[in-house]
């Protein structure tokens, strides 16, 4: 297979020193549901080694055993010979799009996501659905009971949709309430905006009122992991570049985000771009100034909230921030400093929720079995409230309560510390 020579593929340590101990199996959320070789990062890495060494055709099927894999990067921890199973999935994806290069996946992440306007347009129904009325109209009539069962939990997603994305209200400078102490910026993901305006604009306020002066780029793009999770590499790197050269407008001591996947992507520019000569130092400089909102107000004197939240609340391990970022107690240090609070801790609050991006609409039924699993988890903890730094976990969480009849709120982290600083 010469042609693979000409192609970007996986370095064999990055597949050729696993010894098949099965210590990922334990850890692996779709090798649970399913307990087939195929279904493990094992298999998943037997299978790329065999096609990347001519053994196997590099075929469609063969790739659809890389897009089941949640890229939950638990194997990646366990491993003890440093093989990352997670990565290499996303790597054979991405040689795929090399062999054969699929046009509704260079459309969609390279002529929709990425751009903001379009974005607007293409959800601009949804807000129309909601602000009409026609979402509770159709809750009332029982109508949502009429859809497959699919396209009803891929309703129950949708958040309170803002009226206008947060793009076009939140001003590109919020002063420092007080003393100025620090100058921040903000990363303003796709989903925040479109979705989740109301936690990004609570995150903004807690940063000001914590003595920073927070600077939000407008013309910022896709942090890049949507087309990354699809293999395209080529607008991965295109939208980085983007990305660094807003901020270097800017002279900011950090690069704040409130969303776990845009976190852990933009944290690896400086990987993603270590080959371009002219862009490799430039991506590891603004790398190095990306912090997730959590880690960031763990390292600077916070006001104690004065307010109270009365709820027992429980906490979701978003991947991209426990396993990618590492971060996982400065949340729950956050919500502890809020008086009234009950925290207590959810059994297997580690695990893939089961989202992934877009699992609930690619593979749905191993996506289901495994928020099934988190719904179970939760609903023992007792909680009124459960809290996850991730639109993508906090939508798929909402889907798993609505399906399970659940009376649980699903918010982030720094919305409670919003509410509890009050105005």
């Amino acid at each position: 297979m010469s042609f693979l020579s000409n192609l970007e593929k996986p370095a064999e340590t990055d597949y050729l020193n696993c010894i098949r101990c099965g210590l990922c199996l334990s850890v692996c959320p779709t090798y649970r549901e399913y307990l087939t070789e195929t279904a493990s990062p094992r298999g998943r890495v037997a299978l790329a080694r065999k096609g990347l060494d001519g053994q196997l055709e590099l075929s469609p099927n063969l790739t659809e055993q890389m897009y089941s894999c949640f890229g939950c990067m638990a194997c990646n921890d366990i491993c003890p010979v440093g093989i990352h199973p997670g990565d290499l999935a996303l790597s054979m994806r991405h040689v795929q799009e090399q062999i054969e290069p699929s046009g509704w996946k260079h459309a969609l992440f390279g002529g929709l996501i990425p751009r903001p306007q379009r974005m607007e347009a293409a959800t601009w129904p949804l807000r129309l659905y909601q602000r009409l009325g026609l979402r509770k109209l159709f809750y009332a009539l029982g109508l949502r009971k009429l859809l497959p069962e699919q396209l009803r939990d891929l309703e129950a997603q949708l958040p309170s949709i803002p009226q206008r994305p947060l793009r076009r209200v939140l001003p590109e400078v919020t002063a420092a309430k007080g003393e100025k102490r620090h100058q921040v910026g903000f990363f303003l993901g796709c989903a925040q905006s479109l979705l989740f305006a109301e936690e990004s604009s609570a995150s903004t306020r807690v940063l000001a009122r914590n003595g920073c002066e927070v600077t939000t780029p407008e013309d910022v793009v896709c942090c890049g992991m949507p087309a990354r999770g699809y293999g395209q590499m080529d607008q991965v790197r295109e939208q980085a570049r983007h990305n660094i050269a807003v901020y270097e407008r800017y002279d900011l001591e950090v690069i704040i985000t409130d969303c776990a996947t845009c976190g852990s992507t933009l944290k690896e520019y400086g990987e993603i771009l270590a080959d371009d000569p002219e862009w490799a130092a430039r991506a590891e400089a603004f790398s190095a100034k990306v912090r997730d909102i959590s880690e960031y107000l763990a390292t600077i004197p916070l006001e104690k909230p004065t307010g109270r939240v009365e709820a027992r609340v429980t906490y979701h391990d978003p991947c991209h921030l426990r396993r990618a970022q590492h971060v996982w107690e400065e949340p729950r240090s956050l919500m502890k400093l809020i008086d009234g609070l009950e925290f207590v801790e959810m059994p297997e609050a580690d695990w893939c929720c089961g989202s992934a991006g877009s699992q609930l609409i690619t593979h749905y039924e191993t996506s289901t079995k495994v928020l099934d699993r988190k719904m179970d988890n939760l609903n023992s903890t007792g909680a009124q409230i459960v809290a996850s730094g991730c639109p993508g976990c906090q939508m798929q969480l909402t889907t798993g309560i609505q399906r399970n009849g659940l009376a649980v709120r699903v918010v982030h982290p720094i919305t409670l510390l919003d509410e509890a600083y009050g105005e």
